[in-house]
């Protein structure tokens, strides 16, 4: 039987049936991540503020109001006037349901929200709000710093996992159980293995997180046709650039990218990336937590993965979320590379894609990982079970440890033919390994009875899974 641990309340994902937050919202929307039911499944508060639609139109006016900084340092219109802009932008008060409507007939916010914020800084420097950009360029530029900060979050919970999965790997260095391959007993391996496996995989993902900014988190300003010509045939444009680049924290590229989009390809599939990575480690759980195996379980919460009419369930719901999260990051991945084929200097379609697929996917793998967090750090490890798992085939499952053994007196092949039939028999009469194996005097005569019990014995058969373990440790210190 498990011992069951009551996880903290801290740190299960936030699920309270209702609470105030919850209230005010109105029950109108049509998908999970932003359902009033569903979405603290599939997200977090956190994260879906960064990509809400406030925090976007508030991103795009930090991209204009950044533009006219950059233009006013570089001479490009009045020196003050940047000063103006920011200040008077970051005050105003925008008509949201106007800016809806208007968006509807433009078919892009841009030219509704630079209405409003032209007559929000007054006429004086109004006039130069938007100077010589165009709408791809801010909505561009917003989606990015969005995504800046999309990845501080989940860098942050990457890291977590990454903490809770060196802990287990720690403690169950030299856990033995089963190693399956076709979901049948393959060899003996530990339970510290399996999670430092799962642990290289984030670290890598820690690795392609840093090495991706600077191709991908880069400053857009190109003008209408990606050549900056609205600031004149010198190097104006680029200047101004460059300065945007340093005002926002952002990777000045050496040309405009805004047909070029697989920086932004890069970061979803990075994110799809992430969602294997956290696909596999549910799927392991899901299958481990099985009644047949009972081998982990997930945290213990009161009423967590319960059934509706069979009191005994306790299904492993955060890795079911995560499962299905993972296939729709790997759909989304393909959305983007879809939008990479754009036609010309102005994408007729593909662009679109982005603006579903983009938002979707940092709210799903920053829900997935938190959920992989909660998961991970009150994980139930029944050491016993696997133990007894192990030893279910009787010995079976170090056919290839006798026929190693073996192998040096007969030859490699000689000994598989001798083992495999000695398994054959093992199976068919209902005995252990050692049993078959000692009836046989091809193998008697050449391994003493000692030597073929140890041989026998699934603890002796473990190879370097815990110094592999300890090479995985190392990496993360």
């Amino acid at each position: 039987m498990f011992v069951l641990q009551r996880a903290s309340l801290r740190a299960i994902p936030r699920m309270h049936a209702v609470n105030a937050v919850t209230q005010r919202r109105t029950l109108g929307s049509v998908g999970a991540i932003d359902s009033a039911i569903f979405r603290t499944l599939f997200g977090t508060e956190e994260i879906r503020k960064v990509f809400d639609d406030k925090a976007y139109l508030n991103r795009c006016v930090d991209a204009e109001t950044a533009l006219a900084r950059a233009q006013s340092r570089c001479n490009v219109i009045p020196s003050h006037i940047g000063d103006i802009v920011t200040s008077k932008s970051n005050g105003a008060q925008l008509d949201f349901e106007r800016l809806r409507r208007e968006t509807e007939i433009v078919g892009y916010p841009i030219l509704p929200l630079v209405r409003q914020l032209s007559a929000a800084v007054g006429d004086e420097a109004g006039r130069y709000v938007h100077w010589g950009a165009t709408t791809q360029d801010i909505m561009d530029l917003a989606s990015i710093l969005q995504m800046k900060q999309g990845l501080e979050i989940l860098e942050k919970t990457l890291k977590s996992v990454v903490k809770n999965l060196e802990v287990l790997s720690r403690k169950h260095r030299d856990t033995p159980m089963a190693g399956r391959t076709h979901l049948q007993h393959a060899l003996p391996i530990t339970f510290g293995h399996k999670t430092a496996i799962w642990l290289s995989g984030f670290q890598r993902h820690l690795e392609r997180l840093e090495q991706l900014r600077s191709r991908a988190l880069m400053v857009q300003f190109g003008g209408a046709a990606g050549s900056l010509a609205s600031l004149g045939s010198g190097d104006n444009g680029i200047r101004v650039r460059k300065e945007m680049a340093k005002d926002l924290g952002l990777y000045d590229p050496p040309i405009t990218w805004h047909v070029a989009r697989d920086g932004i390809a890069e970061v979803t599939n990075f994110l799809a990336l992430v969602g294997g990575s956290l696909g596999k480690l549910a799927l392991d759980i899901i299958i481990m937590s099985s009644n047949e195996l009972s081998e982990v379980s997930e945290p213990f919460v009161p009423h967590r993965g319960a059934s509706s009419t069979m009191p005994q369930k306790r299904n492993p719901i955060s890795s079911e979320v995560i499962l299905a999260a993972s296939k729709i990051l790997r759909s989304n991945a393909g959305l983007v590379l879809d939008g990479m084929v754009s036609d010309f200097e102005r994408a007729s379609g593909p662009w679109h894609l982005e603006w579903v697929a983009v938002p979707e996917s940092f709210v799903i793998a920053v829900g997935a990982l938190n959920q992989a967090d909660f998961a991970l750090s009150g994980l139930v490890v029944n050491s016993k079970q696997m133990l007894k798992n192990l030893y279910s085939t009787r010995g079976l499952i170090v056919a290839e440890a006798v026929m190693m053994g073996l192998a040096p007196h007969v030859g490699r092949q000689k000994a598989h033919d001798i083992v495999y039939e000695a398994c054959k028999e093992s199976i068919e009469n209902d005995s252990s390994l050692l049993d078959a194996l000692q009836a046989r005097e091809e193998v008697t005569s050449k391994i003493s009875s000692e030597e073929l019990s140890s041989l026998c014995d699934a603890r002796n058969y473990l190879g370097s899974c815990g110094l592999m373990v300890d090479e995985v440790l190392a990496t993360a210190k």
